[in-house]
C-alpha cells in the first residue's frame, strides 16, 4: 500500500494506493484483483474487496465502486444514492462520513481529492479519454458548486510512466489539436516512436483549474509488475486478462 505525503497530515480522513499484492487471486490476477469487470473467480473478487474494506475499517457496503466508462461524468454520493447499486461515471464525490469511495485502475491514472474547507472527498479514474474530455474539470465543478473558498489538496497515483507510453501520431495530434501547450507532454525518441506523460497532463489539469496542492505517488506500473497490474505489460505479454489496483479514500466518522 501507498499513501500521500500531502493527505496523511489529515487526521480526520483515510486513504490507500493499494498494490496488488497481499490478496486471495492466482494466476494472472495474483493477488489483490479489485476488477468485477475482470474474468477473475468473483468469490476471490469479493474476499479481495473485503479485505480493502477491513483494512479501511468499514462495512463493505460502505465501499462505493463505479462503472468506469472512460467518460467525463462525475457523480456525487449522497445519502438518497448511496444504496444504488451501479455509479456509471469516472469520477465520486461524498461528503458522507464512514464511506470509501474508490478507483480501480491498471494503468490509468487514480486521483484522490479532499477539499478541506468542506470536508468533501473525491476518487477519479483519468484515462487520456476522460482526462482529455473533462473528467478533473467536471469533478472540480462539483465541489466548487455553491461553495466558494475551497481548498483543495490532491495526490495523483500510481499509473503508467512517461517512459513506458507509447502513443500514435493521430493521438498525438488529438491533443495537440486541443492545445499546442499540450506538446511538452510528448517525446518523440531518435527512433521517431512518441510517448506520452499522462501523469504530467494530468496535473496540468489540475494546475490551471485553480488545484495548488499536489503530490505524486510517482510509480511506473508497467514497469513494476511486483506492486502493479498493467493493462499494457498484459498485452504485451499476451496475458488473457489482467487485474486492477483499487485506490480509496474516506471521512472518518
Amino acid at each position: 500500500m501507498f499513501t500521500s505525503k500531502v493527505l496523511k497530515k489529515f487526521k480526520n480522513i483515510n486513504h490507500y494506493f493499494f498494490s496488488r499484492n497481499n490478496g486471495f487471486s492466482s494466476g494472472v490476477y495474483s493477488s489483490l484483483n479489485c476488477g468485477k469487470g475482470s474474468d477473475d473467480n468473483k468469490k476471490k473478487i469479493l474476499k479481495n474487496l473485503k479485505a480493502v474494506s477491513n483494512i479501511m475499517k468499514i462495512k463493505l457496503n460502505n465501499l462505493i465502486l463505479m462503472n468506469q466508462t472512460h467518460s467525463n461524468k462525475a457523480i456525487i454520493v449522497s445519502k438518497n444514492n448511496i444504496k444504488d447499486k451501479v455509479f456509471n461515471s469516472d469520477a465520486l464525490i461524498t461528503n458522507l462520513k464512514g464511506v470509501v469511495l474508490a478507483v480501480l485502475t491498471a494503468d490509468c491514472v487514480p486521483v484522490i481529492l479532499y477539499d478541506k474547507n468542506h470536508e468533501t472527498i473525491a476518487c477519479l479514474h483519468a484515462g487520456w479519454k476522460g482526462a482529455h474530455n473533462g473528467i478533473i474539470e467536471n469533478t472540480l465543478s462539483k465541489f466548487k458548486k455553491n461553495k466558494s473558498k475551497n481548498n483543495i489538496y490532491a495526490s495523483i497515483g500510481p499509473c503508467i510512466g512517461p517512459a513506458s507510453y507509447e502513443v500514435g501520431k493521430e493521438f498525438y495530434e488529438k491533443f495537440i489539436h486541443k492545445s499546442t501547450v499540450n506538446e511538452k507532454f510528448f517525446n518523440m525518441n531518435v527512433d521517431k516512436r512518441i510517448f506520452f506523460d499522462i501523469r504530467g497532463y494530468v496535473v496540468h489539469k489540475l494546475e490551471i483549474n485553480g488545484v495548488k496542492n499536489i503530490d505524486n505517488v510517482d510509480r511506473d506500473t508497467f514497469k513494476d509488475a511486483t506492486n502493479f497490474y498493467s493493462y499494457r505489460r498484459s498485452k504485451k505479454l499476451k496475458e488473457p486478462d489482467y487485474g486492477r489496483c483499487i485506490s480509496t479514500i474516506c471521512l472518518k466518522t
